[in-house]
């Protein structure tokens, strides 16, 4: 058997303050540990850009933030976010550009989708990798095609079904579906790079943002589909607190990984009124806990995280778990030892939402770590 290799990935990042790299400090040690390392990338890290009229919260980081991953150790980074177009084309070219100009690899955006939809190849060992990353939380035109910019799309449809039809003003059930040309896109570029890597991980920004556990009708579609086509796991993010872990025919389906060093929202939008905006108000009824807790800038659960950590081995995935990671009111992550509340915490907080959306995936405590059981 070959040498095991420590692949490590995290949810959203975004530095935004004076010493960037203060933000990585409480979990420096453990992402030493990684062989590789993925994370998602949530503002524009960019000096200049003008906001677009249909970004709801213009996030921009400073381009600095970018030289600060990197030095936490991030090789691979998805820009396939909500907030890639925000600042304009302008920030959009220049996160690119400084993401790349400090060693790392981006997935997921490009100039225009081909190179959105293109993949990332690397390397641990004999063991080849393909990266390719998607976004389904799209503002009007953030998504990329033959013509211009963007992110590569997992587009997704609404329906609301009226369950009494005799009955008008009655409560609706909501379906939602993957755009079937966007998941058959997906499928395609899993299959592709499954022929040319061993394995294949895919990065889906994706989900239910604040409501605690619970995963949309799309998501379940869209990731058996996009394993069936040959990845062997899906790394999620967006929703900003954790979801649950599927195991689907052996493989992990990680459906948020939540925040994991992103700077609370006033740090992108000084001027921003947590307690009296209209916009947040519609956020925190999303999520009973925030609501009363209205000086909080995120709800309880966006403090919870995990630090995820697969073992890769002669050229398969031997083991997936993660380690609970523990956000502070800065958004300053660090992982909670063994025992202490926290970790018991998160960990007891993984299983219910777990159990709340019917699936059986079981989490087992392996001294600091949390085993998530794929046989």
């Amino acid at each position: 058997m070959g040498r095991p290799y420590l692949f490590l990935a995290t949810g959203d990042l975004g530095p935004n303050r004076p010493d960037p790299d203060s933000i990585f400090d409480g979990v420096r040690e453990a992402l030493s540990r990684g062989d590789l390392i993925f994370g998602q990338l949530e503002p524009c890290l960019a000096s200049g850009g003008t906001p677009l009229p249909q970004a709801r919260l213009p996030m921009r980081g400073a381009p600095e933030g970018a030289a600060a991953i990197a030095r936490a150790g991030f090789d691979i980074i998805s820009f396939a976010t909500n907030h890639c177009m925000d600042w304009g084309r302008e920030a959009f070219f220049e996160t690119l550009e400084v993401l790349r100009d400090n060693g790392m690899s981006v997935i997921g955006a490009g100039k225009d989708l081909a190179e959105a939809r293109k993949p990332v190849f690397t390397r641990l060992g004999e063991t080849r990798i393909a990266f390719l990353g998607y976004n389904s939380i799209l503002p009007q035109d953030y998504f990329a095609t033959s013509e211009r910019p963007g992110c590569a799309p997992l587009r997704g449809l609404t329906v609301y079904e009226q369950i009494e039809h005799d009955q008008p003003g009655t409560p609706a059930r909501i379906h939602s579906y993957p755009v079937e040309e966007d998941l058959e896109d997906i499928m395609a570029d899993v299959a592709a790079a499954k022929a040319q890597a061993d394995l294949v991980m895919v990065s889906l920004h994706w989900g239910i943002h604040f409501v605690p556990a619970v995963i949309a009708q799309y998501q379940r579609i869209a990731g058996h589909a996009i394993i069936d086509a040959g990845a062997d796991i899906i790394l999620g993010h967006h929703p900003h607190i954790l979801k649950p872990i599927e195991v689907y025919k052996g493989r992990a389906i990680v459906y948020s990984m939540a925040n994991f060093a992103l700077e609370p929202p006033f740090l992108f939008a000084e001027d921003l009124d947590l307690c009296n905006s209209p916009r947040h108000k519609e956020l925190q009824a999303l999520n009973a806990d925030w609501k009363r807790m209205p000086a909080k800038p995120m709800p309880p659960d966006s403090y919870k995280s995990m630090l995820l950590q697969c073992v890769i081995q002669d050229k398969q995935i031997r083991r997936v778990s993660f380690l609970p990671v523990q956000l502070d009111d800065g958004s300053d992550p660090s992982v909670p030892p063994p025992g202490s509340a926290a970790f018991g915490e998160i960990v007891q907080y993984m299983r219910d939402i777990t159990a709340d959306q019917g699936l059986d995936t079981r989490y087992e405590v392996d001294g600091g770590e949390v085993r998530v059981l794929t046989d």
